[in-house]
């Protein structure tokens, strides 16, 4: 079993089902610890600190809706997928307010559901990669946004390329002919002007962070550093 495999928590009285789906689970390399009821879920919950909480909503002790509830008053990372015959319009905006991540009504496909964590976690895994820590400041190039100190500010397009490529080499220098080709498409002399005001608009974004500084090596290219 591989050892970074994604947790999963199962609460459901549905015991015949719920261990079915425990097997469907693990065959794709998920680690399943399924619970029959709200309490021992939530006490499951605070030991394991799952990566996925599959809920049903009718649940002896404890139900799924109160389980999400007290869940997402600490925790608002954790996916959590309700699992229910409650179908009813309120039912499910009730589970979308508590921050469900999806509602799936039974019965469904094991197949069904196993799409769907997989397409949830391959995003957040799309979604984790576009975002960069730059000494205190976080890049999102996704949003093409930088934020520092709560302070949000816009990037235009080319200055997102630009700070992709030196926040995925900190450290170490990146050459002026590998920022031009990969933003630009080429090293002209107008698109290299273009990158050096570029670049000054970079470090005017980035400036309210001490720790961080764009350095410049002449005719080589430039270096993205975390001053400690």
């Amino acid at each position: 079993m591989r050892t970074n495999a994604i947790n999963i928590l199962l609460a459901d009285d549905d015991v015949k089902n719920s261990l079915l789906l425990k097997k469907f689970l693990e065959v794709e390399n998920y680690v399943v610890s399924y619970v029959p009821d709200g309490i021992t879920a939530w006490e499951i919950y605070q030991k394991q600190h799952p990566d996925l909480i599959l809920l049903d909503v009718n649940m002896p002790g404890m139900n799924g809706f109160e389980l999400a509830q007290r869940i997402r008053e600490t925790d608002n990372k954790v996916l959590i997928f309700f699992l229910t015959d409650r179908t009813e319009k309120a039912d499910r905006l009730k589970g979308f307010s508590l921050k469900g991540n999806d509602y799936i009504p039974k019965p469904f496909y094991p197949e069904e559901l196993i799409a769907k964590i997989a397409e949830r976690f391959e995003q957040r895994r799309i979604n984790a990669q576009c975002r960069y820590n730059i000494g205190k400041t976080l890049f999102d190039s996704n949003l093409s946004m930088v934020t520092f100190d709560g302070i949000t500010q816009n990037l235009s397009a080319r200055q997102t390329d630009i700070l992709v490529l030196l926040a995925q080499n900190i450290g170490n220098l990146v050459p002026r002919n590998e920022i031009l080709d990969t933003v630009w498409g080429d090293s002209s002399y107008a698109n290299s002007m273009s990158l050096n005001v570029q670049i000054t608009y970079l470090r005017h974004i980035l400036a309210p962070d001490k720790t961080v500084k764009i350095i410049s090596i002449k005719k080589k290219g430039y270096i993205l550093q975390i001053m400690s």
